[in-house]
């Protein structure tokens, strides 16, 4: 591992912000810490980078303990939420910086710079200064002054946060791009699980001072261990108890049920692709319609209890009042410390999805 938390402790007052925090990041890969705000996330950072001295644990960075090196001596660039350029510097003043107080040559620094701007792909607006530019270009600007002094780790405390929703998708995929490029070691911090999802190798999940989960994407989606991790990953229905509907006789009363979109899938009353298997479908009534872009998101009432699902553009139109035909094929059964994968007994072999 390039960078190890090994045990880390972090008291404030009465408030624990960390608690035996343990983890490691490969060399070249992007880690992200998730979770909801007062998790943690941020504390965690802080100390990693060195501005924020941890009660008790160790920090390496390439193999070496860190707990005694000042921050500006370990090696590591630092994107901040609200950019943090020196607003009296032009765009390649706020990049040369490190480099200058380095004691880089001009022609070095000068090569540096240049190469940097022609990566975040802001050539031609090098005197521009930082209230001259966007909301994202001052981003991508951050971003090269962190690295531009080559260090061995890149933090970035919720770098998306201060930018629009549509720059902050093409900023996701750039910052993705950006990093497999250059190939340094990073740590992100969001409470954005999309985001998580979308631009780390690895997620660490964090709630109340403690690693709920650690894993990659596709494992932290599919195969949530607590409740509070298939709750936070994912657009999801929590709901008390499944009686009534077909196919989940069997499960336990008195525990949380999760239930996801695509765990659900509605069709139109009489329609000949599912109508042999109607008789194990529960009746559902569209209570909500709501556009998403390149589907719709559909709520449906069914005895009593609210249920979410996306469905095509291109498939019939359906409306607000209407009866369909529901299946609910999967769903989570929470407790305590785990989470259960629990399939509906009268669908399996239906293809529904």
């Amino acid at each position: 591992m390039f960078v190890e938390a090994r045990h880390l402790n972090k008291r404030f007052d009465d408030y624990e912000a960390a608690k035996d925090i343990s983890f490691g990041v490969e060399q070249g890969k992007m880690a992200a810490l998730l979770g909801p705000s007062g998790g943690g996330k941020t504390t965690i950072l802080r100390m990693i980078a060195g501005l924020e001295q941890q009660d008790s644990g160790d920090i390496l960075i390439d193999g070496k303990n860190v707990n005694e090196v000042p921050a500006g001596e370990r090696g590591i660039g630092f994107v901040f939420q609200n950019y943090a350029l020196f607003r009296y510097m032009n765009v390649y003043d706020n990049i040369a910086f490190g480099l200058k107080v380095q004691k880089k040559s001009k022609a070095e620094i000068r090569a540096r710079v240049t190469e940097l701007i022609q990566l975040i792909g802001l050539n031609g607006l090098e005197k521009r200064y930082p209230n001259q530019l966007s909301g994202g270009q001052r981003q991508r600007v951050a971003f090269a002054r962190a690295i531009a002094p080559g260090p061995g780790l890149l933090l970035l405390d919720e770098p998306f946060a201060a930018i629009d929703a549509k720059v902050r998708k093409e900023l996701r995929v750039w910052l993705r791009d950006m990093i497999v490029q250059v190939g340094i070691t990073s740590i992100f911090v969001t409470h954005d699980q999309e985001e998580a999802l979308e631009v780390a190798d690895d997620i660490i999940i964090l709630n109340e001072g403690r690693i709920e989960q650690m894993g990659t994407p596709t494992e932290i989606y599919l195969h949530p261990k607590t409740p509070f991790v298939a709750q936070f990953a994912g657009n999801s229905s929590v709901v008390e108890n499944l009686s009534g509907f077909r196919g989940f006789e069997g499960l336990p009363t008195g525990r949380k049920i999760l239930i996801r979109p695509e765990f659900v899938e509605a069709f139109k009353k009489g329609n000949p692709q599912m109508q042999a298997f109607a008789d194990r479908a529960e009746d559902g009534v569209v209570t909500g319609i709501s556009f998403r872009g390149n589907s719709l998101e559909v709520r449906l009432e069914v005895h009593g209890i609210t249920l979410v699902t996306n469905r095509s553009l291109e498939r019939r139109e359906i409306h607000l009042g209407e009866h369909m035909n529901v299946f609910l094929y999967r769903v989570y059964c929470m407790e305590e410390g785990c989470t259960q994968v629990v399939e509906n007994e009268r669908l399996k072999g239906v293809s529904v999805e």
